[in-house]
């Protein structure tokens, strides 16, 4: 980890995890303002630092990244070391993985969704919704800084959108903090397309458009639920509702 945890456990509300920086920021980042400005705390998890990235260096995309925490207000930041591009399924990345989830002890954890144009994103999908699971068992010991972590499970996965389309179970109304969001995603300066820049290496997110349809989809699940901006979420599993009152008064 490149931010070291302390040993005792930082309970917040929601964990998002990313397969790199600016992942969350540029898929859920308006619904964790929201999560925030409801008066929750909020974690962020980066799988790895995106030292492959065609842009920045690792050590420009660190600084982007805690940039990004301060301007989103992030209760925490964490970034694993578990290699970008090589982010391989096996029992070490999901003990890293489930020390994160029993440290914050989420009720609702967001995650890349299982199938994506980029593998690391689908591979980051597949260790968190395991890790999700295994970090509850009694029988499968973690330790932090020589502390035997407690077992624990949230309550929620969810799978936010990224690159391609997925129908969403449900879409949240962030039209209220969407454009605040921005600044999330802007805070990654070396990723993203800046007025005047001309030499840098075309790829897909740094085109002009990229930011623009990010905001036409949004546009999209907002005009959905009729609102002017939405964040579309996929359900790893069935919802239970305590409230039946509370889910239908939107």
């Amino acid at each position: 980890m490149t931010r070291q945890l302390e040993s005792s456990a930082e309970k917040v509300y929601a964990l998002a995890f990313g397969a790199h920086p600016d992942d969350v920021e540029l898929a859920c980042g308006a619904t964790l303002l929201k999560i925030m400005g409801e008066g929750h705390k909020v974690a962020v998890c980066d799988l790895t630092g995106g030292e492959m990235g065609t842009l920045g260096t690792p050590e420009t995309r660190k600084s982007e990244a805690e940039a990004a925490r301060i301007v989103m207000g992030y209760q925490s930041r964490t970034t694993l070391d578990l290699g970008d591009s090589k982010l391989f399924y096996n029992e070490e990345n999901l003990a890293e993985i489930i020390r994160v989830i029993r440290h914050f002890r989420p009720d609702v954890v967001f995650a890349n969704p299982p199938d994506e144009r980029h593998p690391d994103h689908s591979k980051a999908s597949k260790l968190v919704t395991d890790a999700f699971y295994y970090a509850g068992l009694q029988q499968l010991p973690t330790t932090m800084n020589g502390n035997v972590q407690k077992p624990y499970r949230p309550q929620h996965l969810l799978y936010y959108v990224q690159f391609r389309h997925l129908e969403p179970d449900f879409i949240v109304d962030v039209s209220e903090t969407f454009a605040e969001s921005r600044k999330g995603v802007l805070a990654f300066v070396s990723q993203f397309y800046q007025e005047g820049t001309t030499e840098e290496p075309k790829t897909l997110i740094n085109r002009k458009e990229f930011l623009t349809g990010l905001e036409a989809r949004a546009r999209y699940f907002g005009e959905q639920i009729r609102v002017m901006y939405g964040e579309g979420f996929q359900l790893s599993g069935t919802l239970g509702l305590r409230s039946f009152s509370g889910v239908f008064s939107y």
